[in-house]
């Protein structure tokens, strides 16, 4: 936190939350991928291999979704309001 109210995410943390305000408005092999390297942690050799395709591949997707994900935030600050939101209404969460 900076000034009491804001909230600092990690990347992952902040994809995970990205991905359950956005993530429906991605493809599925897209959500897929998210699920698999932010939800499961997978590698991106492990998820190559559970889907078949390259680790090349597996990457191209997840920097799509991340950038679709961002994009998305960009645009309607949903995270952003709901980070506000939580910080405003619970002082004394993480005590």
């Amino acid at each position: 936190m900076t000034d009491g109210k804001q909230v600092i995410l990690g990347k992952f943390e902040r994809m995970a939350l990205l991905s359950d305000f956005y993530g429906d408005l991605l493809t599925e092999r897209q959500q897929e991928v998210i699920r698999f390297y932010y939800e499961q942690d997978l590698s991106l050799g492990e998820i190559a291999e559970h889907l078949n395709i390259t680790r090349q591949a597996v990457h191209d997707i997840l920097k799509r979704a991340e950038r679709a994900l961002e994009h998305y935030e960009e645009k309607l600050r949903l995270l952003d309001s709901f980070l506000k939101e939580k910080g405003a209404s619970d002082p004394q969460e993480g005590r």
